[in-house]
């Protein structure tokens, strides 16, 4: 039997289809397809139910994948603790990441942990939406911000520290809030794979939310910032992307009277899988690169 055959079949049912599976092994339609097949006939059975519009795993496909998928996680551990015995890690790492802290600071800290272990493939895919890191194939995620309800085990990275800013010239055309019940009454620019209730605040009554008026909602933090720059309202920004509009003068930091919920930057990966030493070593890059406190916080 295969190992090739064994990761088309494993990653076919993880990406739910052949073309989307070849993409992430990086090979034809065709050479997936025939491995699946020469998998097939070596086990006697049928895996995979094929049609023009869908595809679904057998019963004995069902049954099939869950040992083949431990059997991939550990001879992939096996591998990673050898090459860790020999000083070396090498071999593919699939990592998701948000793109505007990947863009300003994940970047240069991974472009460094490569020159450092230069046998390692990484492959990171920049997606601002909360990806499904065990379906999906990935074998960790960078995340920023909370980790309620998540099915994923994180080790924490970094403090992210969010605050709410504006232009000079929007708190001069439409005055400062000095509090949350005033904050209620501004534009708000938000967020779109957090809401319009992503203003979250401790207070000396607990957590509360704060629901400003929508006046742009956008998914990439850059575009937020430069909507706040432009004087079109209210943001809450973390300060790996304000600070330095911070210490220009471009934005403002404002103060309400109670402070935004802490929030931490991540690496995450599928509970119940063991992590590769690959995916701790990248943690541990991270961590190294960005400092406690982290360097981005410098004179703020």
């Amino acid at each position: 039997m295969k190992l090739d055959g064994i990761a088309a079949f494993v990653t076919i049912a993880e990406a739910g289809s052949i073309s989307e599976a070849a993409r992430r092994l990086r090979l034809s339609k065709s050479v997936v397809s025939d491995r699946l097949a020469q998998l097939e006939r070596r086990l006697g059975a049928s895996l995979v139910h094929r049609s023009t519009r869908s595809l679904s795993l057998t019963e004995d496909g069902l049954a099939f994948l869950e040992l083949a998928s431990q059997a991939l996680r550990d001879l992939d551990s096996a591998a990673a603790a050898l090459a860790e015995r020999r000083g070396t890690l090498s071999g593919p790492l699939r990592i998701s990441a948000p793109v505007t802290l990947t863009v300003l600071h994940a970047g240069p800290a991974l472009y460094r942990f490569l020159r450092r272990h230069p046998q390692i493939e990484l492959s990171i895919e920049l997606d601002d939406r909360v990806v499904d890191a065990q379906a999906e194939g990935f074998d960790g995620v960078i995340r920023h911000g909370p980790m309620r309800d998540s099915p994923l085990t994180a080790w924490q990275i970094a403090r992210s520290r969010r605050v709410l800013v504006a232009s000079p010239d929007y708190l001069e055309r439409q005055g400062t809030p000095r509090d949350l019940v005033e904050l209620e009454a501004h534009r708000g620019i938000f967020y779109t794979h957090r809401g319009l209730a992503d203003w979250r605040f401790e207070t000396d009554a607990g957590m509360r939310q704060v629901r400003a008026r929508l006046g742009l909602q956008v998914n990439n933090g850059m575009v937020m910032r430069d909507a706040a720059m432009a004087g079109l309202g209210i943001a809450m920004l973390p300060l790996f992307i304000a600070g330095p509009h911070i210490r220009d003068g471009a934005l403002r930091v404002i103060e309400v009277g109670a402070e935004t919920e802490p929030e931490f930057i991540h690496v995450a990966h599928p509970e119940g899988r063991n992590p590769t030493a690959k995916l701790r070593a990248l943690a541990d890059c991270l961590r190294e690169a960005f400092g406690d406190p982290p360097y981005w916080e410098a004179g703020l």
